[in-house]
């Protein structure tokens, strides 16, 4: 029989080992500042029915979806009836909906969970990954210093994982629409094709987005797209951006509405501490889901401006409207930990092949001491020490170089002499440190090399 070539499917991650501890510390370090807030987690399943997942989520969306579909249903010519999320909002706007007489609100959760999109695979693009969720919902109404406290945590979470500089980009989808509507392009639907060009504007750059507005079904004259654009790429600090800004605010009530959100949302970043090179106003971040209807969010590393944005969001204030009665608006955003973590290692600002899980090795150098061993590695794990014991006879030099590759920093080594004498040889391997001390006093010298 022929042997298939084994091959990871495109525009997934899959990581050895001691990468995958990395990601997970990342996770964790993720998942402890979401609870430093006081989010509480929630996981939903990794489908969802059609007629949920898609309410909201627009045509294009729709084309990344990924159907589920039975050999039975096939063979009938059913149509799917369920699809892989391509996000957690959605089903959290379900989920939501379904318990709302079981939640105190306002609902604040924390979701990390992998979603599915159909990507062309693609260097920094994932067709698998994993997304880390934050969201308030409120009941009836939902205070827009919500909207402020996204970023803050975002920015909490991000000086935590260590990945150097970056910045929270806001904008607001009001003040967006109105200066749409004052520049002559009323229309719902060619406003969202405008603000899906708009979207693009990091990926491709500006004068690709102006030739797609005037060319493609938007249909901008070219002075109207370079007005548009040039409007929206105002720059400057934070301050100088709103004042001008206000200079517009007459032209429409919409950019009025959205310009006195954006002013409540900055003061309030700043009350919670957010330093000004954390955060700063771009007009042209529109976020490409049709669900979100104020403030928006989009993160970058300042270091890797070409990989877009990290972390994103924004409010919804209509997005459950479509599975209950009650108004439950609400704000979120998301860090897309699989990308982050690829651009990361990339870079070398993530650590992807530090220890393992295993702090200590005890070797074997006499199988006749093996229950020993056994006995040795069971003090140091009731003391809250991870230990493997080597089980397979081999030649000392061996286990070394096993521990060293495993990524364990500690070896334990002891033959008929220091058995004899009640004693261990402690090891270090990245230092080289070598100590023999009583088995009495092993855990204490143990912790001392990880102090």
């Amino acid at each position: 029989m022929a042997l298939i070539t084994p091959k990871t499917p495109p525009g997934v991650m899959e990581l050895l080992p001691r990468q995958q501890i990395a990601f997970q510390t990342m996770l964790d370090t993720i998942r402890r500042g979401y609870e430093r807030f006081g989010f509480v987690p929630v996981e939903t399943p990794v489908f969802e029915s059609v007629d949920v997942l898609l309410t909201k989520s627009g045509g294009e969306t729709e084309k990344q979806v990924y159907f589920v579909q039975s050999t039975g249903a096939l063979q009938q010519n059913r149509k799917p009836e369920l699809a892989l999320r391509f996000d957690l909002t959605v089903p959290l706007a379900r989920y939501v909906a379904e318990h709302e007489r079981d939640l105190a609100f306002p609902f604040r959760r924390y979701q990390m969970q992998r979603v599915y999109r159909g990507e062309r695979a693609q260097k920094g693009r994932f067709r698998e990954f994993y997304q880390c969720d934050i969201d308030v919902i409120g009941k009836d109404s939902l205070p827009l210093h919500y909207d402020a406290e996204m970023p803050a945590v975002i920015a909490h979470v991000f000086n935590d994982l260590k990945v150097g500089d970056f910045t929270i980009n806001l904008n607001n989808r009001k003040l967006l629409l109105g200066l749409l509507t004052a520049a002559g392009v009323a229309a719902p639907d060619r406003q969202a094709l405008v603000l899906r060009e708009l979207d693009k504007l990091d990926k491709v750059g500006r004068d690709a987005v102006a030739t797609s507005l005037c060319e493609g079904e938007a249909g901008l004259e070219r002075d109207a797209a370079e007005r548009l654009l040039d409007q929206l790429g105002q720059a400057g600090d934070t301050d100088a951006v709103l004042a001008r800004l206000r200079t517009l605010a007459d032209r429409h009530p919409e950019i009025a509405a959205g310009l006195t959100e954006l002013d409540t949302v900055v003061r309030g970043l700043r009350a919670f501490g957010v330093p000004e090179a954390r955060f700063g106003l771009n007009l042209t971040i529109a976020r490409g889901l049709d669900y979100y209807t104020g403030t928006v969010y989009e993160t970058f590393l300042d270091a890797c401006p070409g990989l877009g944005s990290v972390c994103s969001g924004g409010r919804y204030d209509n997005l459950a409207s479509h599975y209950t009665k009650s108004r439950l608006p609400g704000v979120g955003i998301s860090i897309g930990a699989t990308r982050l973590f690829a651009q990361l290692q990339e870079a070398g600002l993530m650590d992807a092949a530090g220890a393992g899980t295993c702090q200590v090795l005890v070797t074997q150098m006499d199988p006749a001491l093996l229950e020993a061993y056994f006995q040795i590695a069971t003090v140091l794990r009731s003391a809250g020490i991870n230990t493997e014991v080597q089980l397979e006879a081999a030649k000392i030099g061996r286990q070394l170089k096993y521990a060293d590759r495993a990524g364990i920093p500690v070896v334990v080594l002891m033959g008929t002499d220091e058995h004899a004498r009640g004693a261990v040889t402690l090891k270090h391997l990245a230092s080289g440190i070598q100590r023999e001390v009583p088995r009495a006093e092993m855990v204490a010298a143990v912790r001392a090399f990880f102090d």
